[in-house]
């Protein structure tokens, strides 16, 4: 008699037993599954400037992995430089930070991505030519970007044949990284191979900019990329013609947006909505109508929609600035609206500026370790705008090509069929695109905050407000964009050639400073009393 055989009982339970064992292990697989490489991970924000500056929008997944983003320059110094990111014009807000202003992170199927959120186009600098002090100004367009080279400069890196897994793994651990067996193989078989096919697929995408004229630095080409990567448009020299090709444009200021809402937005007018806008924005960004992270990208709307402009922070002569404002209501206020405080009653309800200094520009103290800014703390208060479309007849609304006589590149770039395509994303959800279509101009524009909006026109062809007074014939032909040092009598950047700048030759087609001829026929002392005037904008 086998005395150690079991039972049918005790069988029976060791099976259940087994079972049960087999169910838990699946659980936990499974549950790490889920945790490790399925569900995200996103870095969250208490203060709102700080999430306008750093947080996820979706844009991750069309990304780079934390330390590829980190490992880059080091293996590629010939590229980079000695100054990393910062040569594109990337900012840290503080020496401690590890990414730039407008990059976010969020953890995708157990790798930590990094990319493009809204701040990394709309953080300006501006330097007090006094003090030597600089400035971040919130929601000013980000006039020491390089876009276009930080684009080419990934487009070279995917295709060189020195980006290899070998070179990747040293690049990562001597930046940092200190990756462990596993998390080295990984990056060896899996992610290397990865991240060298998409910056090849971008590549491939983006390769009709190499017929391009560069877009320097403030400026980029909104809608062609969109065009090649949204909908894989032709981009060919049969489908692009060299006025299409070349529409790259300034990067707009993005505070006060509650009183834009209805005004035809972007340069050329092309949308009313500035929900529709912002969505428009973050694609360029990255995002897809996917991975969109709605309820964050809301958090950025809201905050915009009440960020007041900044104040203009040095001394104004208010006579000077009086008479100029008899002007100024004269002739530019019909198009652009005037100081003098809100007409929107719901505006003026919901961005109520008592506590302005704590929701814009004075909340510009760095939240991360030692600053490399001067805090932005102006000497005097917003003092309010006039928007109102009943009282300004043609504020918000789209000037016709042919009256307005600016350059017609980024017009000609945003096309019929374009617009056709940007109503078919965000389908089936509530914020689907409805409004785009295809303008005959440009817009008429508010001017608050016009004073950190230099150089100026849609393209950036004009370097100051003085500049812009004269007629085109004398507004500066070549001249150099790369300084945020302040003009403080012609109001805008200065213009001196220094190495590393950017050569503006407003003969390049795209580049064209002609039209906008509006108050050139102002004597000078006309002239300087209206440049006073929109000082307090």
């Amino acid at each position: 008699m086998d005395l150690d055989r079991l039972t049918p009982v005790e069988a029976a339970l060791q099976r259940r037993k087994r079972w049960r064992l087999v169910i838990i292990l699946l659980v936990v697989v499974l549950a790490v599954y889920y945790f490790v490489f399925q569900r995200t991970y996103v870095l969250a924000f208490d203060e709102e400037i700080d999430h306008f500056r750093y947080g996820s929008i979706g844009s991750e997944w069309s990304g780079l992995p934390y330390w590829v983003f980190r490992a880059l320059p080091e293996m590629f110094p010939e590229k980079f430089g000695n100054q990393g990111y910062r040569a594109f014009g990337l900012l840290y807000a503080s020496k401690d930070d590890d990414l730039p202003i407008g990059f976010s992170r969020r953890v995708i199927k157990g790798v930590e991505r990094v990319w493009l959120n809204c701040s990394v186009c709309h953080v300006g600098t501006v330097t007090d030519p006094v003090t030597s002090n600089r400035w971040l100004i919130d929601g000013a367009p980000s006039n020491n970007l390089r876009l276009g080279e930080f684009i080419n400069v990934l487009r070279e890196v995917g295709a060189s044949p020195d980006f290899t897994a070998d070179k990747l793994v040293d690049a990562v651990n001597a930046v940092g990284g200190d990756l462990n067996l596993f998390e080295e193989a990984v990056y060896r078989f899996v992610i290397a191979d990865r991240v060298r096919d998409e910056l090849l697929a971008i590549n491939e995408q983006l390769s009709f900019m190499d017929r391009a004229h560069p877009w320097g630095p403030g400026r980029v080409d909104t809608f062609n990329p969109y065009k090649a990567i949204q909908f894989n448009f032709p981009m060919g020299r049969e489908h692009l013609s060299d006025v299409e090709l070349n529409g790259a444009s300034d990067y707009p200021s993005i505070w006060a947006q509650a009183p834009r809402e209805g005004m035809q937005l972007h340069w050329d007018g092309n949308n009313p909505s500035v929900q529709e806008r912002n969505l428009s924005a973050a694609l360029g960004a990255g995002v897809t109508p996917v991975t969109v992270d709605r309820r964050s990208l809301r958090r950025i709307e809201r905050w915009m929609r009440c960020l007041p402009p900044p104040p203009y922070p040095w001394k104004i002569d208010q006579s000077l600035a009086d008479v100029g404002e008899v002007l100024y209501r004269q002739h530019c206020a019909d198009c652009h609206g005037a100081g003098g405080g809100s007409t929107y009653s719901s505006y003026a309800e919901e961005c109520a500026y008592d506590d302005g200094h704590a929701r814009g520009y004075g909340a510009s103290a760095e939240p991360f370790g030692e600053s490399e800014y001067a805090r932005y703390v102006p000497s005097r208060e917003y003092a309010g705008y006039d928007y109102s479309m009943d009282r300004f007849q043609r504020i918000g609304r789209v000037e016709e090509l042919a009256r307005i006589g600016t350059d017609p590149g980024r017009w000609a770039s945003y096309t019929e069929n374009f617009a056709a395509a940007q109503n078919l994303l965000y389908a089936g959800n509530d914020w689907r695109f409805s409004h785009f279509r295809k303008t005959p101009g440009y817009a008429n524009h508010p001017l608050d905050g016009i004073w950190a909006r230099s150089p100026y026109l849609h393209n950036g062809s004009v370097p100051t407000l003085w500049d812009l007074l004269e007629p085109p014939t004398q507004r500066p032909a070549i001249w150099y964009r790369g300084s945020d040092e302040y003009d403080l009598v012609r109001v805008g950047y200065r213009t001196h050639e220094q190495s590393g700048y950017f050569r503006y030759d407003t003969s390049v087609t795209g580049n064209s400073n002609a039209g906008h001829v509006y108050g050139t026929y102002l004597n000078d002392d006309e002239k300087g009393a209206l440049v006073e005037y929109m000082k307090t904008l």
